[in-house]
């Protein structure tokens, strides 16, 4: 099951590490720092749930636990209560695994904007440019005041907020609230509309990179006076 499922997301564009132990878990943690955790709480002669204990002592990484069909239900409302994001339960669906894990990764990076926003708003200076948050204005290397659209200043202030960072569509959904279906097309025409106004060549990015089947990259660094 643990190959299955890894071969399925990696068909759908996520990395996927596979371990078969406590030990070889603890390690990855420590050294993949994944973005989500799929945990069997059935783990040979090791119990699921010290792993799960163990990882919310270390970490805040989402984990979705899986269950046998035949497991103890209080296991699953401890796993839960330890900080577990969601459960499923075998057999299952693995569109559904999937699903799940979407939606997961939705909300912690909602939930990582939302922090961002409250945290302190004030200027930007990037590449000669300055972004200023409290009167959201963008002024070019002239002085220049360049308008922006609601969902461009949103999309800019994604970027700011995590430059040299390669961000998913999703993501980039998220941060200016657009519809969030993943095959919705509509952030990559206000990529192009921002690079139009950012770059000296939007044909050429250098500064708003793509990088296939992953994402965005703001190229630039960001100065925050």
């Amino acid at each position: 099951m643990r190959h299955i499922v890894a071969a399925y997301l990696s068909e759908h564009d996520f990395r996927v590490a596979s371990v078969a132990s406590r030990q070889d878990a603890t390690r990855y943690l420590v050294q993949g720092k994944p973005d989500v955790v799929l945990l069997d709480l059935v783990l040979g002669e090791e119990d699921g749930l010290d792993l799960l204990r163990e990882i919310r002592s270390e970490s805040d990484v989402p984990v979705i636990i899986i269950t046998g069909h035949r497991c103890n239900e209080a296991d699953r409302v401890v796993g839960l209560e330890l900080g577990a994001d969601h459960y499923l339960t075998k057999p299952f669906n693995i569109r559904e695994l999937l699903a799940r894990i979407r939606a997961v990764l939705r909300r912690r990076d909602a939930e990582r904007i939302l922090a961002a926003r409250k945290s302190e708003h004030g200027v930007y200076r990037f590449g000669g440019w300055e972004f200023d948050r409290h009167s959201r204005q963008l002024s070019a290397r002239d002085g220049v005041s360049v308008p922006l659209t609601k969902g461009e200043y949103a999309l800019l202030a994604a970027f700011l907020e995590r430059p040299h960072t390669v961000l998913s569509r999703e993501y980039l959904l998220q941060a200016t609230r657009m519809h969030e279906d993943v095959f919705d097309r509509s952030i990559d025409v206000q990529i192009l509309r921002l690079r139009r106004k950012l770059e000296a060549d939007a044909s050429d990015p250098q500064i708003i990179r793509t990088e296939r089947g992953v994402g965005y990259l703001f190229a630039l660094s960001v100065e925050r006076p």
